[in-house]
């Protein structure tokens, strides 16, 4: 992986390549990031979401290993059978970075817990982020593009990093995810094809399975086109709500929606070449289970989140890249950085605006990926302030 760029940010080289078979994969990750893992671990003591089902007569040391008991129960026997690789990873993970296989199962399955919403209490997902896909005649140089904030807690960004991914008589990707996880948050693979994801609100529920980054982190391995890609994760068990962006190196553009039990692949509109998206449904079918338009966070979310409608920011952050994207013409990179980096119309930051500086969570990674030249973008910073170095696949 070469690397070329401006000025030195945190995110300036590859910090894992993980080659071969997936438990050697896992051990190499474990390994190379062992210290950032146990600091990821050690950062849910500070998790509220993680900490209000504590009991208040249940030493948090105790809680914890109680809750990693659970995980690894709960996602151990769907992963051996359905996601044999990612669950060999998680056991290279686990002994690479000498911690107990329940306490890495533990920080992958909280993506698809804290996603979820029941019963009109609202837990809140795990961030929120927005996505623009353009190609052809929206495209300055006609390359396509995908351009994403990564919207989350700041809790979490110091563990970020970019892996180098050789599975053995798989494709080589290029991923942006979390220390101690198996999955990928983005990735792009050696022939173009990128997928990025963004959590979504839904309701419906199904038996626990691997989180959605686990399916993004297979296909990007298997697949070379948008329609490969959509078709093979669309046919894997998943656990969890998610919008993923999907580009490849034809020009296809395409977002797929997900939730534990539904999917929908949503293409431009005939003669459009620009498709974006925030953590708001668009298809009807997963509309049908998505958080409902009223719903609030209560008690059983963060205090920052309470008496907020669950879809709020969602939503405002869709009207105003409406708004700035139906009056643009051609985009290149910085015209995408630049429209991700809006503060609104007052250029105001706040919880709902695209470069979101809210009081919970902050748009804390730049990503911009290039699937003809096989090039990614990257910074680990809000939008406005992103100085991206730039990777060659």
């Amino acid at each position: 992986m070469l690397m070329t760029g401006d000025e030195p940010q945190r995110c300036d080289s590859v910090d894992v390549v993980c080659a071969g078979e997936p438990y050697a994969m896992g051990v190499t990750q474990g390994e190379a990031l062992r210290e950032s893992i146990h600091a990821a671990l050690a950062s849910l003591r500070q998790l509220e979401p993680f900490r209000m089902s504590q009991p208040r007569w249940l030493p948090y040391r105790l809680y914890r290993w109680l809750v990693a008991r659970r995980a690894l129960r709960v996602l151990g026997p769907p992963l051996r059978r359905d996601f044999a690789a990612m669950n060999q990873r998680l056991e290279g993970i686990a002994d690479g970075a000498r911690m107990t296989a329940g306490a890495v199962y533990l920080m992958n399955a909280l993506e698809a817990v804290l996603s979820s919403v029941h019963d009109r209490a609202a837990v809140p997902c795990p961030g929120a982020c927005s996505a623009i896909a353009v190609r052809g005649t929206r495209s300055r140089t006609g390359e396509p593009i995908i351009a994403r904030n990564f919207d989350y807690l700041p809790l979490v960004q110091p563990f970020y990093c970019l892996r180098d991914s050789r599975p053995r008589g798989g494709h080589r990707s290029f991923d942006f995810t979390v220390a101690p996880i198996a999955g990928a948050i983005d990735g792009m693979n050696e022939h173009g094809l990128t997928v990025t994801y963004n959590y979504a609100y839904t309701i419906d529920a199904a038996l626990p399975s691997a989180p959605i980054s686990m399916a993004v982190a297979e296909a990007l391995a298997r697949a070379t086109t948008v329609t490969e890609a959509a078709e093979w994760i669309r046919s894997r068990p998943r656990w969890g709500g998610g919008l993923l962006m999907m580009a490849d190196a034809e020009g296809d553009i395409a977002a797929l929606e997900l939730s534990s039990t539904r999917s929908q692949l949503r293409r431009p509109e005939p003669g459009e070449d620009l498709l974006f998206h925030t953590n708001a449904l668009a298809c009807a079918e997963l509309r049908e289970v998505e958080a409902p338009a009223g719903m609030v966070f209560n008690e059983r979310a963060p205090m920052a989140l309470r008496g907020r409608r669950v879809l709020a920011s969602a939503e405002q952050r869709d009207e105003r890249l409406r708004a700035l994207l139906g009056s643009a013409g051609p985009l290149d990179a910085d015209d995408l950085a630049a429209v991700l980096a809006d503060h609104g119309p007052e250029n105001i930051p706040g919880d709902h605006t695209v470069c979101t500086h809210g009081s919970y969570w902050e748009t804390t990674a730049s990503l911009q990926f290039f699937p003809r030249s096989r090039r990614v973008r990257a910074a680990f910073a809000p939008a406005c302030r992103a100085r991206h170095k730039v990777f060659q696949l």
